[in-house]
């Protein structure tokens, strides 16, 4: 049984992928003290809690729970150390698709995630932790990741109005803290800039690992960085041009991807 249990739930664009590359980067000098599991590892799973925070159905909810169980059967004996489950659609899709407006799901979601951990596993301790962003900087990347992933055709003042609810993360972390009879810690991208290991260093703070194993840690590159501007246009032009052919868009979008080497 794990000594204790860290569920990172999010958000979307708030340092998750170049926090969890540090963790991938770091495997081998926390393996003695930290077992992870992240998003690549739970496909199943997450595709279940994107569905939910979609539909927001029962059925989905069950699918949901049902392969998160799943995932805890399969864990193998790992005592004495820190679990981390490392995944920013435990807490649903990113918002701004259609009539997808917020996070509003994760609390449920969350709930019934810690409420299977706490079964399985009675004597660890149990935490969620939450990274979040300046209101204004999330929901700017948040509409260029969605230029770059799916057919958006709205303007950035456009995408704003009809989904800057979504940008209260703190709002959404105050909410799943009073829903959870766990802890739950929260860092802002911002404040971890600076940080020895960027936005991993809170998560791995919560780990309180021996400070020898700290001093081994390395920060790797950041990953999945704003693209340039003249190339996020480009791409939102193609969405435009290409609004009713799904391949067209598909093969203008690679193109450009490729030739500006991102793709």
């Amino acid at each position: 049984m794990p000594r204790r249990i860290i569920l990172h739930a999010g958000f979307h664009k708030t340092g998750t992928s170049s926090l969890q590359a540090t963790l991938r980067a770091n495997r081998s000098a926390l393996k003695p003290h930290v077992a992870l599991r992240l998003r690549w590892q739970m496909k199943d799973l997450l595709h279940a809690t994107r569905g939910y925070s979609t539909w927001r159905d029962p059925l989905t909810l069950l699918k949901a729970e049902h392969r998160f169980v799943a995932l805890l059967d399969a864990l193998p004996r790992m005592p004495r150390r820190t679990l981390i489950l490392s995944a920013e659609e435990l807490a649903g899709h990113l918002p701004g698709r259609g009539d997808l407006a917020d996070y509003s799901a994760a609390p449920e979601l969350l709930d019934s995630f810690t409420s299977s951990l706490r079964q399985r596993f009675p004597r660890a301790e149990i935490m969620v932790y939450l990274s979040t962003r300046d209101p204004a900087e999330w929901i700017a990347s948040a509409y260029w990741e969605h230029v770059k992933a799916s057919s958006m055709t709205l303007d950035l003042a456009e995408f704003t109005a009809r989904y800057a609810p979504a940008a209260a993360l703190d709002t959404v972390v105050e909410t799943i803290a009073r829903r959870l009879p766990c802890p739950v810690h929260h860092a802002r991208l911002e404040a971890c800039r600076d940080l020895p290991l960027g936005p991993a260093t809170p998560l791995l703070d919560l780990c309180e690992l021996p400070p020898e194993v700290m001093a081994q840690l390395t920060l790797p590159p950041p990953v999945n960085r704003r693209l340039p501007a003249e190339l996020l246009q480009a791409l939102l032009d193609a969405n435009r041009q290409h609004a009713d052919d799904p391949q067209a868009r598909r093969r203008a979008k690679t193109a450009l991807l490729t030739q500006a080497g991102t793709a």
